[in-house]
C-alpha cells in the first residue's frame, strides 16, 4: 500500500480482486479504507459478478429500486453511470444543461452518495470500464481531517448543530414547466443530520457537510446558515484535504462514504468519448451526532429500506 496524498487516499498494489481475498487481506483493505478514506486498485479484471463479490466482503450491497437504463440486467446491486446516457433526453434536457442548473457554483457538485437519506451508504466501490484518454478524474475530500483542521471554538460550535439534507436543493429551474422539478416533487427525500457525525467504526468526528444536499442549518437564519455552510464546505474541500484520481480501464476506487465527499468530473463532456463506470454501494447506518442524537428522517427514506 502506498499513500498518494497527505490526508487522504492510498493505492493498493499486488492484489487481484477477481481472485478473491483471504481474511487477512480483507482486514488489511478495511483498515486502509478507514485510515485513508479512499483506496485505489489498478489493472483489475473484475466483471459484474466479481465486483459484487468483492463489495460483499465488506458489507451488504444496496439494491436500488430504480436504476438508469445503462445498468446491467441480472445484477441489481450494480448501477452503471454512462454520463451522456444518464440524463440525455430525460426531463427535456441534455446532461450538460442539467449539470449547469444543478452545479452552478464551485462547491455545489461536492457530495456523499445518497446523503439525503436517513441512512446513507457506508461505502462505495466504483469500477471503471471505459474512460476518456484524458479528463474525467474524480476528487475526494477527507471530512475527518477537515473537522480536525477547524479552530477549537468553531469545532465546539458546529458540534451542536444539525442541518437538513434534501434532494434537489439549489437546482435552478427552467422557465415555465420543468419536468425535473416535477420529478423532484414526486421523489422528495430529506433528513435532518448532525452537522458533525461520530464515525461508527473509528470514533472520529466528521464534518458532515456537502454542497449538493445541504442548504439550511436548523435554528439559524437563512443568511447565517448560508455563510456558515459556505465556510464549512470550503474548509472540507481545501486542496490539502483532497486527492484526485486519474481513471484507467480496470481501475477500482473503494471509499468510506461516511467520512468523505467527492466531486464527479466536469471536464470531459466536450471530448465526445464514453466514460462508463459501475457502482456498488454498501448499506449504512443512521448517523449519530456528538451528543448521541441520531439523524431524523423528514420525508422519503426509512432506515434499512431502499
Amino acid at each position: 500500500m502506498e499513500p498518494v496524498a497527505g490526508h487522504i487516499g492510498a493505492e493498493i498494489r499486488g492484489v487481484d480482486l477477481a481472485a478473491g481475498l483471504d481474511a487477512a487481506q480483507v482486514a488489511a483493505v478495511r483498515s486502509a479504507v478507514l485510515r485513508w478514506k479512499v483506496v485505489f486498485f489498478r489493472d483489475q479484471r473484475l466483471d459484474h459478478a466479481g465486483h459484487v463479490a468483492f463489495a460483499r466482503l465488506f458489507g451488504e450491497p444496496v439494491v436500488l429500486p430504480r436504476r438508469g437504463k445503462a445498468s446491467p440486467a441480472g445484477f441489481p446491486e450494480i448501477e452503471t453511470t454512462a454520463d451522456r446516457l444518464e440524463l440525455g433526453g430525460r426531463f427535456g434536457m441534455e446532461q450538460d444543461e442539467w449539470l449547469r442548473r444543478r452545479r452552478h457554483t464551485l462547491l455545489r457538485g461536492w457530495h456523499c452518495d445518497h446523503g439525503a437519506r436517513v441512512d446513507p451508504p457506508a461505502a462505495t466501490v466504483l469500477r471503471a470500464e471505459t474512460v476518456p484518454p484524458y479528463g474525467g478524474d474524480t476528487t475526494w475530500a477527507n471530512l475527518a481531517a477537515a473537522y480536525a483542521g477547524l479552530s477549537a471554538p468553531l469545532r465546539a460550535f458546529v458540534d451542536t448543530l444539525r442541518a437538513e439534507h434534501r434532494l434537489g436543493v439549489g437546482y435552478q429551474p427552467r422557465p415555465g414547466d420543468d419536468a425535473y422539478v416535477r420529478h423532484l416533487l414526486h421523489h422528495q427525500t430529506a433528513t435532518v443530520h448532525p452537522l458533525v457525525r461520530v464515525h461508527p467504526e473509528t470514533g472520529e468526528r466528521v464534518l458532515f457537510v456537502n454542497g449538493y444536499y445541504v442548504e439550511q442549518i436548523a435554528g439559524l437564519s437563512r443568511p447565517e446558515s448560508a455563510a456558515i455552510l459556505e465556510l464549512l464546505v470550503e474548509q472540507a474541500t481545501r486542496p490539502e484535504y483532497t486527492v484526485r484520481f486519474r481513471w484507467e480501464p480496470g481501475s477500482v476506487a473503494f471509499w468510506d462514504n461516511r467520512a468523505t465527499i467527492h466531486l464527479a468530473p466536469g471536464d470531459h463532456a466536450h471530448l465526445d468519448h464514453p466514460r462508463t463506470m459501475h457502482r456498488v454501494m454498501l448499506t449504512g447506518d443512521v448517523p449519530v451526532g456528538v451528543d448521541g442524537t441520531p439523524s431524523e428522517p423528514v420525508v422519503g427514506s426509512e432506515a434499512g429500506r431502499w
